[in-house]
């Protein structure tokens, strides 16, 4: 059994989509970042950048204690080897997934993620930091539009390069891009969508939060929770 800390974010439907295709009995553990429950010391031992998702493998491959992992790149890479699936056996596809993966955790999650906050969540909108995310965003999802020209998926097969990316590319609206002017990214985006362990990732998170996919008016006190933390809450 895996103990999955998740919330209803981007980074939590990567694990919960790989959860769902390949069968694995897990639990879902809410953390719910707005109520600031990633600060509480049960989930710190796991996941010490506080940040969700994280996981508890009570049963490792090969046996042995329980192993916990946090960040969500780390979190597929030990899945698709824990499983043997959605990573390439042979070197050079092996780690034609890993990169892709590894260039969604560096460049399309953190430039959308500021693009969704500076866009969405800033209270006071400065038009060079949205001009600038926005920008990076649309650069981004041209490199991907650009892979995925003579390939179905990212990585050729369906990959954990391509859960890893697909939840930042769900909220496109969101991040000012027009998925239209990105045709093989918006057929491989509904590809995607219509897998049925991609159906039932998303369903799981309607479950756990209701009022995942409404708009979010953060209050102030939520605003201090997510965005006003230093190193104090570490200490």
């Amino acid at each position: 059994m895996i103990d999955l800390h998740y919330w209803t974010t981007p980074n939590g439907h990567k694990i919960t989509m790989f959860l769902e295709e390949t069968g694995l009995a897990y639990k879902i553990f809410p953390v719910n970042i707005g109520k600031g429950e990633q600060f509480k010391p049960e989930f710190l031992a796991i996941a010490p950048n506080n940040r969700i998702p994280a996981l508890v493998d009570h049963a490792p491959k090969g046996g042995g204690k329980p192993i916990s992992i946090f960040e969500s790149g780390a979190m597929l890479l030990y899945l698709a080897e824990k499983t043997g699936k959605f990573l390439p056996a042979d070197l050079y596809g092996r780690y034609d997934a890993i990169q892709w993966t590894f260039w969604q955790m560096g460049n399309l999650g953190p430039m959308a993620g500021q693009n969704h906050h500076f866009s969405n969540y800033a209270q006071e909108k400065i038009k060079y930091a949205i001009d600038r995310y926005v920008n990076e965003t649309n650069r981004l999802y041209g490199v991907l539009n650009k892979r995925l020209a003579d390939r179905e998926f990212i990585a050729g097969d369906y990959s954990i390069a391509d859960m890893a990316s697909y939840p930042w590319v769900v909220p496109y609206k969101n991040q000012s891009q027009n998925i239209d002017d990105f045709p093989h990214l918006k057929r491989w985006l509904e590809t995607i969508r219509a897998r049925p362990a991609t159906e039932r990732a998303y369903a799981k998170a309607k479950e756990v939060n209701p009022n995942f996919g409404q708009p979010v008016n953060r209050t102030e006190e939520e605003r201090k929770i997510l965005f006003g933390q230093t190193a104090a809450v570490v200490r």
